[in-house]
């Protein structure tokens, strides 16, 4: 064989695949493959969860200072020693809920009116309950008759015929004994059968039964009904009076009266609708048909921190202001400590329930004769708080780790910064040099605190 086909064949085999061979490693490189492939997709799932998790967890990290208000204390000075934030309360607020269920026919207030107490508000649909009070009312009325004929007893016309067939078959006894008396001694002469003097003995006897029947009846009727018949018809009665009287307050319970003097806070119900007294979910039947309370009893809920609390104790003396109305000052005094309230002692009509409200507590009592106004105190916050957009002017106030954007009016620079005329009382954390993107209500996280 030449040279050159040798080299050939041998070029030739060693191209050549083996198959009893190739079928092991071919299966572990699909194996590897795929756990390549699971690892690759695992870890680009994991990656996204942490993404998503990082971007729905992240709080903004700002940077706080504490507002605090100066002025020149004076012998008259009450000393602010803490001020807190939180909202106005009513102290007590009633959900009306009727007696009976109904459907609403008529409803005559509207949210915010002021009611008196005993004013009518709504009306149910009431042809059901007068039906029953009538039926009630008609089941008392048979058992007064069937009374008063038992407490009378028997009527003289009633007595004298009973008397009369008792004379009557009296009469019919006496025949029937001579009758039995003439068959007995025709009998005895042979001259009547036996079957007579048996007809005439029956019939004596029937009649002396009938006789002893209509004297015991005559002196049942002539007694009249026993004592005990009369009590429990009594008992029958009074029952039924019950009734009467419970179906009267059902009717009534169709009108509901304002339980105090106040105002309505919600509006619950409208005209078709049914209200229930049973357990109520979301949807279907309403469990009542307004909510109110008296705006003259109002409390302040504060957030108040556990470092502050040895500062204040019960009674204590405090101003209370709203965002509302900033120029209007309310005296007040600690009246809960858990949950912490500020009772506000003289509410007028510019305070609401769910106001904003701030609290200047009092270091002491202010002397007979004199205001217990706040003394007006300087506010100064660093300009790098301030973010001015369309020419108004605002601030982020940090409260329950949420950030809060808050209109304010300001005065005069300063040396230290910028002086607020409106907005703020004192004791704020706000944010200074806030992010471009901080929104209001989003989640902060403090990293360093001034003032």
């Amino acid at each position: 064989m030449p040279i050159e086909t040798k080299n050939l064949d041998q070029d030739l085999n060693s191209l050549r695949i083996d198959r009893n061979r190739r079928r092991e490693p071919e299966k572990t490189a699909k194996w590897a493959t795929r756990w390549i492939i699971a690892g690759v997709v695992l870890f680009v799932l994991l990656g996204a969860a942490a993404t998503v998790f990082r971007l729905t967890s992240q709080s903004t990290e700002v940077e706080t200072y504490r507002v605090t208000a100066k002025g020149a204390a004076s012998a008259d000075d009450p000393g602010v020693i803490l001020n807190a934030a939180g909202y106005i309360v009513a102290h007590h607020k009633i959900q009306v809920t009727p007696k009976v269920m109904g459907k609403v026919a008529w409803i005559g207030v509207e949210k915010g009116d002021f009611v008196k107490e005993n004013q009518v508000i709504v009306r149910f649909e009431d042809a059901e309950y007068r039906a029953q009070l009538e039926q009630a009312k008609g089941n008392l009325q048979t058992l007064l008759a069937q009374l008063r004929e038992l407490e009378n007893g028997s009527r003289p016309e009633e007595i004298s015929r009973a008397k009369a067939d008792l004379e009557q078959a009296k009469a019919d006894l006496e025949n029937a004994r001579i009758n039995l008396e003439r068959v007995k001694r025709l009998f005895r002469e042979q001259v009547a059968p036996h079957q007579d003097l048996d007809n005439a003995q029956a019939r004596y006897d029937a009649q002396k039964a009938r006789v002893e029947a209509l004297t015991k009846s005559f002196e049942l009727v002539r007694i009249g009904p026993r004592q005990e018949q009369i009590e429990a018809m009594r008992g029958r009665v009074e029952q039924a009076r019950g009734e009467v009287a419970l179906r009267e307050t059902y009717l009534d319970a169709t009108i509901i009266r304002a339980p105090i003097t106040g105002t309505i806070l919600e509006r619950a119900v409208e005209k078709g609708e049914l209200v229930t007294t049973m357990f109520v979910g979301e949807r279907g039947a309403k469990g009542y048909v307004v909510s109110m309370a008296d705006l003259n009893d109002l409390q302040v809920e504060l957030d108040i921190s556990q470092d502050d609390f040895a500062k204040l104790f019960m009674g204590q003396k405090a101003v209370v202001t709203t965002d509302a109305f900033p120029d209007r000052k309310y005296d007040g005094q600690i009246a809960e400590m858990s949950p912490e309230a500020n009772r506000v002692l003289k509410p007028d009509n510019y305070l609401r329930p769910e106001m904003n409200a701030r609290a200047v507590f009092l270091a002491k009592e202010v002397p007979k004769g004199k205001s217990q106004a706040v003394v007006p105190r300087q506010i100064i916050i660093p300009t790098a708080a301030v973010r001015e957009s369309g020419g108004k002017k605002s601030i982020f106030i940090v409260f329950e780790g949420k950030a809060t954007e808050k209109s304010v009016k300001l005065g005069n620079p300063t040396s230290k910064g910028v002086e607020v005329a409106e907005g703020l009382i004192g004791g704020e954390e706000i944010v200074i040099n806030p992010p471009p993107n901080l929104k209001d209500g989003d989640r902060v996280l403090v990293k360093q605190k001034q003032g």
